[in-house]
């Protein structure tokens, strides 16, 4: 009888976690008030510095008082396929996007979307949207999209955690199953992501921006609307072109071995 396989246990990272959260907190509170002043960049930054740290605390926290297989760490490969898919996500945003200015706010068609989701599929959920959410939050920094930075972090990271696990959790589609079960299960995965997206982003960013960004509510309520619009046009191209790319891709990771069963 095979022995379970040992859990490995750090509090380092519940300790990083925990300290960048105190500076982030801080730093937001401070940050706040610049914001108030029209100076939205430093106010945009600590948000975005505050969940990522929620993140990395609760990351700790699983590993240090439930622990990870080691079969879970990461390794090269899949950090550098996972710094692929940021880059990926990067220019999905960055490069390939339509504005569409509402008032004195933005939102856009574009393709990151589509490699966040295909990220979940190859590398699984968390690594996925980790992908996901790096990459477009700092093509959000770096444009004109400042103030969503910290929305699109969390949503994107979602989004990466919905379709990996359903894709890898409920359908366990790095298997070996037939192409039509295959093909099924990565449409579904990706329609799941993309439900919650079509769902949490404009509703998110109504709170998001009426709450934190003292946006006032007929605007907000304004640009969630056409925010639904574009969201839903941006989930049916990454349903699609997210499922194509997958299907193509996973016989050429086969024979290349770097095709694993994913934990998400």
């Amino acid at each position: 009888m095979e022995k379970p396989e040992k859990r490995t246990k750090s509090k380092t990272m519940l300790i990083v976690g925990i300290v960048l959260l105190l500076v982030s907190l801080i730093c937001s509170f401070v940050t706040h008030k610049s914001y108030l002043q029209e100076i939205k960049q430093p106010y945009a930054y600590s948000l975005t510095a505050l969940f990522v740290a929620v993140m990395i605390t609760v990351r700790g926290a699983y590993k240090a008082f439930i622990g990870v297989h080691p079969s879970q760490e990461a390794d090269v490969k899949q950090l550098a396929q996972a710094g692929l898919l940021a880059a990926l996500c990067y220019i999905g945003f960055a490069v390939f996007k339509i504005d569409i200015p509402v008032g004195t706010e933005k939102t856009a068609f574009h393709f990151g979307n589509v490699f966040c989701v295909l990220g979940a599929l190859l590398l699984g959920g968390y690594w996925g949207g980790l992908a996901g959410a790096i990459g477009m939050t700092i093509a959000d920094l770096t444009t004109a999209y400042v103030t969503s930075a910290p929305k699109t972090f969390l949503l994107k990271l979602m989004i990466g955690l919905v379709v990996g696990f359903v894709a890898h959790k409920l359908f366990h589609i790095s298997r070996e199953h037939t192409v039509k079960y295959i093909t099924g299960a990565t449409i579904a995965a990706s329609i799941c992501g993309m439900v919650f997206n079509v769902i949490a982003d404009p509703l998110v960013g109504y709170f998001y921006k009426t709450y934190l960004l003292d946006i006032p509510q007929d605007i907000a309520k304004t640009f969630a609307k056409i925010n639904a619009m574009t969201t839903l046009v941006n989930a049916v191209v990454a349903v699609i072109a997210a499922t194509v790319f997958y299907l193509a891709l996973r016989p050429a990771l086969k024979k290349a071995g770097l095709f694993t069963e994913k934990e998400v």
